[in-house]
């Protein structure tokens, strides 16, 4: 995707990085959220800070004021935590005095219903006004570890470090800082969204791009009201570092009804995956994710490709550690001769010298150290996980610091390990993580930070391509949507001349009103034919038996003529019947599905698949978000799992691959360039051996309504 247009930070400056800070409802009572802010703040930050109370006269020595009104010197950032409805009016009160940034602690708002929704539109309204940027409400607060700012009430600042946080969640703000602590890990900022009412993810990604304190951005995320916004900032960002999301609440249990079957499949988690990987996002499953994925590369360099060595005291743990390698679609590296010949000098004749390398159960420090040297110094390893398992003679802390030594002249080099246990190793551990060399209790964790790396490695640094543009007769698609009157659907001819006016090859196709006049088209279509009745109402034909194939001649003709009318009426006695296609039959080719769901945040949504039991049984699809790029309409049909069947297997011809890629960005530029296009199935698009093509054979499109 193409990276955002640079947005300005600047209007964020105050939040990170405040002159004076003024708290409002900071009180006398030490529990009370006000006053925990208001002590977090005098903790650590250097500034004027100022407690605004009109029900104390002072606070820690602190003179309290009445209002904003009254303090006397400049407020660049303001902190609310009164009522929800006092809220409004203190920020009518900040905007009046020329306060630019506020975080609204307080809740009361849109999470508890309508009024809450109305007191929250105000409140961003008035913000607005006053060209104030408004944090919240219903929010945590926030922390920058570089200039000591603390205004939360989530207690004392955490270590500081190159991860950034933010999250909708405060709850799980909570939980994390206390995670980091007992980890040990530093954070450069950390930000609670609340409700959104005005700063979104949208706004922070590319400030937190930007941030030369931070190495790596990570995100929990409830709901992104603006699909293509966050992709451009994600794009941004993930540019210039890591950006890693866990996004919770993507299953399908409130999906609205749907009639195509790439509604049925478009799920919200097919959205958001196919939006992630477009705009360069790493996706985390778990909270574990999160911090294993920003760990490793918070504190490692990124690998230079996916050639992975394994050094273990045990074998089982070795073997674990090289399936997960394979699984993870990583390679063990090959070591090169002189590596294996430095092995077998430093190590005993019963150790292992090819990868993994296993120096035995007895292993001491030392001769770590010689495995570990040799394998780093090898240019045909890009990454190294060191394994060890906690045995009578094992030296844990002295193995660690030797561990460390030999990463810090690898430099380029990523080092990961896998201390396995808890109490023996724990001191070991507790040295690796003080140096910045990650530890996780399995390998399978390991390998799978490893492979996450590699990807975004490789993913920053791929090829860009352009947006193909295609020459078309926009002027057919128009007359088709307004011929379609009153009716959401295009159908038939009408919806197979939209795709054809792009490009798309279609088979001849009339419409007939008579049997008489069916047998006049397929005397000049020629025999075989395929028969479909057409009415606005028919979604799936074969359902209720409104399609007729292979039609050889003018018996068969009549025959299926009288049965296709016969079924609309008995199933479909309503539908608004327009006549029956007679349709030129395309022989051969295998059977693809083509489609386009417009999701509500992120718009076009495309999809591609095997047609029949892999569509309808095996759900064998993949996503896209249009516009799409070549590369990206060849991923779609290389990362189906039937792909190998359009290759040609057992001697069977290979589909014409490039006519499926050239149909997806054709489709893509369609779905574009028509908004109101809200679903659309080119179902099947019958793709012919290679070179020679692929016809749409099948098209339903419903436009939106209004």
């Amino acid at each position: 995707m193409a990276e955002a247009a640079r947005r300005p930070g600047g209007a964020l400056n105050p939040f990170f990085a405040p002159r004076a800070v003024a708290v409002v409802g900071a009180g006398r009572e030490p529990e009370k959220v006000g006053r925990v802010i208001f002590d977090n703040l005098l903790a650590a930050f250097g500034g004027p800070i100022y407690p605004v109370n009109p029900k104390a006269a002072e606070i820690e020595g602190h003179r309290c004021f009445p209002s904003i009104a009254d303090i006397p010197g400049p407020v660049d950032l303001i902190v609310v935590a009164v009522p929800g409805r006092q809220v409004a009016g203190v920020i009518e009160d900040a905007g009046r005095r020329g306060v630019k940034a506020a975080i609204v602690i307080s809740a009361g708002f849109k999470e508890t219903g309508v009024e809450g929704a109305r007191l929250e539109d105000e409140l961003a309204k008035t913000a607005e006004s006053y060209g104030m940027r408004l944090l919240g409400p219903n929010c945590l607060g926030l922390m920058d570890t570089s200039t000591g700012l603390n205004v939360s009430f989530a207690g004392a600042l955490p270590r500081a470090g190159g991860i950034a946080f933010m999250s909708q969640s405060g709850a799980l703000c909570t939980a994390i800082l206390d995670w980091a602590k007992g980890a040990e890990v530093g954070f450069s900022k950390f930000v609670s969204l609340g409700n959104k009412a005005d700063i979104s993810e949208i706004d922070l990604l590319p400030v937190l791009a930007d941030d030369p304190r931070t190495t790596v951005i990570t995100t929990y995320l409830e709901g992104i009201k603006d699909g293509r916004g966050f992709m451009a900032a994600a794009a941004y960002a993930s540019a210039r570092k890591p950006v890693i999301v866990l996004k919770a609440g993507t299953t399908n249990a409130g999906a609205r009804a749907v009639s195509s079957h790439t509604g049925t499949l478009a799920g919200s988690e097919n959205v958001y995956n196919a939006a992630f990987r477009q705009s360069g996002v790493i996706r985390a499953n778990t909270v574990e994710d999160i911090f294993d994925f920003a760990v490793g590369f918070s504190s490692q360099p990124l690998p230079k490709g996916r050639r992975l060595a394994i050094v273990t005291n045990a074998g089982g743990p070795g073997i674990m550690a090289a399936d997960a390698v394979e699984r993870q679609g990583m390679w063990l590296a090959d070591f090169q001769p002189a590596t294996v010949e430095t092995l077998r000098a430093g190590l005993p004749a019963e150790a292992n010298v090819y990868n993994p390398v296993d120096v035995l159960g007895d292993a001491l420090a030392d001769r770590y150290d010689r495995a570990i040297a040799a394998v780093l110094k090898d240019p045909h390893v890009d990454s190294a996980i060191v394994l060890l398992t906690p045995q009578a003679m094992t030296e844990i802390v002295q193995t660690a610091k030797e561990l460390i030594k030999q990463a810090r002249q690898a430099k380029a080099k990523p080092v990961f390990t896998c201390f396995m246990g808890q109490a023996e190793v724990g001191k070991g551990i507790k040295v690796l993580r003080q140096a910045g060399i990650p530890n996780f209790s399995f390998p399978e964790r390991a390998v799978a930070i490893v492979r996450t790396m590699v990807d975004y490695t490789e993913n920053r640094t791929g090829p860009t391509e352009e947006i193909p543009r295609f020459p078309v007769d926009r002027s057919r698609v128009e007359a088709a949507i307004n011929e379609s009157g009153k009716h959401r659907n295009l159908i038939d001819a009408q919806a197979l001349g939209v795709v054809e006016a792009y490009g798309i090859k279609v088979p001849r196709t009339e419409l007939a009103h008579t049997a008489r006049e069916a047998l006049d088209i397929a005397a000049e279509l020629k025999y075989p034919v395929v028969l479909k009745a057409v009415a606005p109402e028919l979604l799936h034909k074969s359902d209720i038996g409104a399609i007729a194939a292979g039609i050889a001649n003018d018996f068969e003709l009549r025959r299926a003529y009288r049965e296709i009318l016969s079924n609309v009426d008995r199933f479909m006695p309503d539908a608004e019947l327009w006549g029956v296609t007679v349709q030129e039959m395309v022989r051969g080719g295998s059977e693809v599905i083509l489609g386009m769901n417009d999701d509500p945040q992120f718009g076009p949504l495309l999809m591609f698949g095997l047609g029949g039991i892999y569509v309808e049984v095996l759900k064998d699809v993949s996503f896209r978000l249009a516009p799409i790029t070549p590369a990206e309409a060849k991923e779609m049909v290389e990362e189906i799992r039937s792909y190998p069947l359009l290759q040609g297997v057992r001697g069977g011809a290979r589909a014409d691959i490039e006519a499926i890629v050239d149909a997806l960005l054709r489709l893509s530029q369609l779905v574009v360039d028509w908004p109101q296009i809200q679903e659309l199935d080119i179902n099947p698009l019958l793709v012919l051996p290679a070179g020679q093509g692929a016809v749409a054979a099948d098209v339903r499109i419903m436009m939106s309504e209004g």
